[in-house]
């Protein structure tokens, strides 16, 4: 054996243990072997820097801004509370919603971000409908690995493609793999309603819960205290600023907390300031003592109009409008202050809510002086409610709601985020246009649209990923080089030479799975798909039916809860055990396989 080929292998067998091991992190073990290829000269340097250049590692970082996009636009959230009205009422249609959707959404996201996504909505959904969390979390868990079939948008299929192209073949459509990826899922969400019951008993000891703004509306008592009002065109308040008037008409003390106004597609709400100036079509989110507080004639004096509320004290608002639960310690400047010209008005809060050891004080709130220990409710944009906790040091932040954690920076754009994804998606069906082009179309015009900035757009692409996939790619150049590749293939020509083209195919996904259950699909990916490709041109067959496979084999090892980020995640969050992942995802990897040998040679003929 030439010594350059025991080289390759052993930096190879090396980098497979240390992913094994978990030391040192996957990126730094690819830095090392990017070093480490041209230093022994088993490939050139330019070689081992290919994959910066490569498209297909660009279309991935494109896809995670396309990603961020979308959540900062809050249109997974937006999905979230469409399962909670849709299936909260029914377990198995809301199994079969919950899988769909995070297919879907890990078709053209990373499968691993959509999970962290969906585990706080599954977590409220299994809260508000009374079902075992455990029973919710294992199937997106199987949803999200089986996205990995559906698209090249995951790392792994876009390293079976380059596998094609380097090999002189021509790569696939970004959707191709969904003929088969889409029938795995299918099945997927089926076998899920059937298996889901055998989950029923392992409850999540869950931490105690965080409040809900539902709760701090009960607890100090502020219902009636919200009104949306309407700003009409003859109204006295267009034009100006809410400064210039003083809108403690009477005795109610009221307070514009926020500005709803329609921009374009979507709708701004503003945090409402001295500053702010109206504009007629405006609607007020107002705040004001309920006993006191006269809506009709207060409506009448500024020409308003009363409109229609959906929830209890801005529940319908919760995208924009926050609240949080502070308390005064001893050192407060606020000590002896009213509660209504507290200097929180500032950072555009307003004090909603007192309690002292008697419990809420319910009415004449602006007159009341702050004490040491009293707990203030605020309320304000979400935006305002962190900038106070982060830089105020008069009071000190007791709880955030819930709501909180759905939080989305710019939840008026999700119109515009889903215009750019369709763009996306229809260029990449298009005929002569490289998918890296649409990508980076789709993030220009994300940013164009203000669903990302560039900071955000930078934090968003997983950079580990991007320098895993990176790192790995010299291998396949430095298998090809050296005849590792044709080694491997003799040898599996010489054992299989008697089979035919479909048990040929089982066997690649098998072995593809078996690698797949104790390394990340990435490397899984590197090392199978020239393997099967060169195999398959040694047999006289077509190369696409084993690359395919290849790429679907390894998204499918949901009996591993170590060798993928999704697995790790639902593993941890789900309190399962290993037991758990071994019943439950070896019949669903057979399923997988199953479906793969039959389907793949039907759409690309051997």
């Amino acid at each position: 054996m030439p010594s350059d080929l025991l080289l390759t292998f052993g930096l190879l067998c090396s980098a497979l243990v240390m992913f094994i091991v978990g030391r040192p992190r996957a990126d730094a073990v690819a830095l090392i072997m990017i070093v480490m290829l041209p230093a022994l000269g088993i490939v050139s340097l330019p070689q081992a820097l290919a994959g910066f250049s490569n498209p297909n590692v660009l279309l991935i970082a494109t896809l995670f801004v396309i990603g961020d996009g979308l959540v900062r636009a809050g249109v997974a959230h937006r999905l979230g509370e469409y399962l909670v009205r849709r299936g909260a009422a029914n377990e198995s249609r809301l199994v079969a919603l919950l899988m769909g959707i995070v297919g879907m959404l890990g078709a053209i996201m990373s499968p691993s971000a959509v999970v962290v996504i969906f585990l706080p909505i599954v977590l409220n959904i299994a809260r508000k409908s009374n079902i075992a969390y455990s029973r919710l979390v294992m199937p997106i868990g199987v949803a999200a690995m089986t996205s990995g079939m559906l698209t090249l948008a995951t790392s792994s299929n876009l390293v079976a493609n380059s596998a094609l192209i380097y090999r002189g073949h021509e790569g696939v459509s970004f959707f191709a793999l969904s003929c088969v990826g889409g029938p795995i899922l299918i099945a997927a969400i089926a076998y899920m309603l059937v298996t889901r019951r055998s989950l029923s008993g392992k409850k999540v000891s869950s931490p105690q819960p965080r409040p809900t703004m539902q709760a701090w509306v009960e607890r100090y008592s502020l219902a009636g205290r919200a009104f949306r009002l309407g700003v009409g065109s003859d109204s006295p308040l267009v034009g100006q600023t809410l400064g210039t008037f003083d809108l403690d008409y009477g005795d109610g003390g009221a307070h514009v907390v926020a500005v709803e106004r329609y921009v374009g597609m979507g709708e701004l709400v503003m945090l409402g300031t001295a500053q702010t100036t109206i504009a007629a079509d405006d609607v007020l989110l107002l705040d004001a003592d309920a006993a006191a507080f006269n809506v009709g004639s207060f409506c009448a004096h500024y020409g308003l109009s009363e409109l229609p509320m959906s929830g209890a004290y801005f529940m319908d608002q919760t995208h924009d409008v926050g609240m949080a639960e502070v308390i005064v310690p001893p050192d407060s400047r606020l000590i002896g202050v009213l509660a209504s010209k507290s200097v929180l008005q500032r950072h555009g809060v307003t004090v909603v809510g007192l309690r002292r050891r008697r419990g809420p004080i319910k009415q004449g709130l602006r007159t009341v002086r702050l004490k040491v220990g009293d707990t203030l409710l605020v309320v304000g944009t979400w935006n305002s409610i962190f900038a106070m906790q982060s830089v105020e040091r008069d009071i000190v932040c007791l709880a955030m709601p819930v709501e909180s954690e759905t939080l989305v920076p710019v939840p008026h754009k999700s119109l515009q985020a889903l215009g750019c994804l369709a763009l996306t998606v229809i260029l990449m069906l298009t005929p002569g246009v490289p998918t890296a082009l649409a990508g980076l179309v789709g993030c220009l015009l994300m940013g164009l649209f203000g669903c990302v900035t560039l900071d955000s757009a930078y934090r968003a692409i997983n950079w580990r990923s991007i320098i895993l996939i990176v790192g790995m790619l010299p291998f396949a150049i430095a298998l090809q080089h050296t005849g590792g590749v044709d080694l491997v293939v003799n040898t599996l020509v010489q054992v299989t030479s008697q089979w035919g083209p479909r048990s040929m195919v089982a066997a690649v996904f098998a072995l593809t799975l078996g690698v797949g259950m104790v390394i990340a699909s990435t490397p899984t990916v590197v090392l199978m798909a020239p393997v099967a490709v060169t195999m398959a041109e040694h047999m006289g067959w077509s190369p696409y039916p084993f690359a395919i496979t290849v790429a679907i084999a390894s998204s499918a090892s949901y009996m591993s809860p170590i060798a993928t980020p999704v697995n790790a995640l639902v593993s941890s969050a789900g309190n399962y055990k290993l037991w758990d992942f071994i019943r439950i995802g070896t019949p669903m990897a057979v399923i997988a396989g199953v479906i793969t040998v039959a389907l793949v040679p039907i759409f690309w003929p051997m």
